[in-house]
């Protein structure tokens, strides 16, 4: 168990990146039972057979959570009750036992609460959880593993992009694509990611912050950037890329739409055509670790496209301020999106 003392981090600098904590969940199932409730231990390092299925064919996927410090002083979760939902629906695609959303709840809120110590005052940042779901039994033949680990850990984080909320530059990707339809683009399929570092890394490279992809049909219709949804705005009103089955099902993208509704603003889920972004008013990108990014420019082909002149735009400013007002019960939570742990 933690021992309540102070954690010795710097909250000022914290990144994006993995810091060990004290405690995380374990719980293991065999193909064809019964999930049970697992138990908490202290993190250590897994002993997993070099014929598991997720070292030889990629049979896991992860959720990503984040736990924050409310204006109250409480710790409180943002929609976990979504997260667990998609990783069922993404157990089941890729053949794997699907955690009842009562463990998978159980579990995320055991492990904040065992870790409470290491999560940010308030605006430093948050408790990153990271539930994985694999198979950890060995199998040789393509073909479900014979056994199942569903496990919780979780770090303190800073913001995904550096600056936050001030605008980033990205590039539109005209050689690479993250998923085809018929495939597995709307699961948070551990194998979706790897494929997606080194034109990530090509691009940070060359001064940008991110990829945007295009669909790998057309090649001309936006699906997300990186690991964030898109979103633009254009004479008031709020397009993002329809689910079709290659875009993952965000939490935040869908509480953007619930909220932008509310205020009044109409949402439209539909194909964005990149000649329609780059002609848009403002643009901006969402997800648990970027929560809601601006983007100051694009560049696709020859061409570049500043929004705002590099400045956060009105709209993407009032939708962000409005979502880390509710995540950080600064504001009414009229939608009961928040979970408060402690």
């Amino acid at each position: 168990m933690p021992d309540g003392n102070e954690p010795a981090v710097d909250w000022d600098s914290l990144t994006f990146s993995f810091t060990k904590t004290d405690r995380m969940y374990l719980s293991k199932c065999k193909l064809g039972e019964e999930w049970a409730v697992g138990s908490m231990k202290d993190f250590e390092d897994l002993v997993i057979s070099p014929a598991a299925g997720v070292l030889n064919y990629g049979q896991g996927l992860f959720e990503g959570m984040k736990a924050q410090r409310a204006s109250d002083g409480s710790i409180v979760l943002f929609r976990p009750d979504r997260n667990a939902r998609r990783a069922q629906e993404g157990a089941a695609r890729l053949g794997m036992p699907p955690v009842p959303e009562e463990i998978f709840l159980d579990a995320v809120i055991k492990t904040v609460r065992e870790n409470s110590r290491w999560v940010p005052p308030m605006g430093k940042g948050a408790l990153y959880i990271r539930p994985l779901l694999m198979g950890s039994g060995p199998i040789l033949g393509v073909a479900p593993a014979p056994e199942y680990t569903f496990l919780v850990f979780a770090s303190p984080v800073g913001p995904y992009f550096k600056g936050g909320i001030t605008p980033t530059s990205l590039r539109v990707s005209e050689r690479f694509h993250r998923a085809a339809p018929g495939g597995s683009g709307g699961v948070k399929a551990i194998g979706n990611y790897a494929p997606g570092m080194i034109p990530s890394k090509m691009a940070k490279k060359e001064g940008y912050s991110e990829i945007i992809y295009l669909d790998a049909v057309n090649h001309r219709y936006i699906e997300e950037v990186g690991a964030a949804n898109f979103f633009c705005v254009k004479d008031g009103v709020i397009s993002t890329p329809e689910l079709t089955g290659t875009i993952l099902p965000g939490v935040t993208r869908a509480s953007i739409i619930e909220l932008a509704e509310a205020r009044g603003y109409e949402v439209r889920e539909e194909k964005v055509d990149v000649e329609y972004a780059m002609g848009a008013d403002e643009c901006f990108c969402v997800g648990t670790a970027a929560v809601v990014s601006s983007i100051g420019k694009i560049q696709y082909g020859d061409r570049v496209t500043e929004y705002y002149n590099g400045n956060v735009g009105p709209v993407t400013r009032e939708l962000y301020e409005n979502l880390t007002a509710i995540q950080q019960k600064r504001s009414p939570d009229e939608f009961g999106w928040i979970v408060e742990v402690e």
